[in-house]
């Protein structure tokens, strides 16, 4: 069965490394994997400012 070189040297990595998944999932909870505020979400979306079809087109 074929395996891609960078399959084979994910697989090899992890297995030189075992803690390399959890490290992985530590550094995606700090900036991801976090609790949601309904009320700031929505704040922001009503606060958002509609933008023109091109942003770059001059006012005549």
């Amino acid at each position: 069965m074929y395996e891609s070189d960078i399959t084979r040297f994910i697989r090899e990595m992890k297995a030189r490394n075992p803690q390399l998944e959890e490290s992985q999932r530590k550094g995606r909870s700090l900036l991801w994997d976090r609790p949601q505020d309904p009320e700031l979400t929505r704040q922001a979306r009503e606060a958002r400012v509609p933008q023109k079809p091109y942003v770059y087109q001059t006012e005549s």
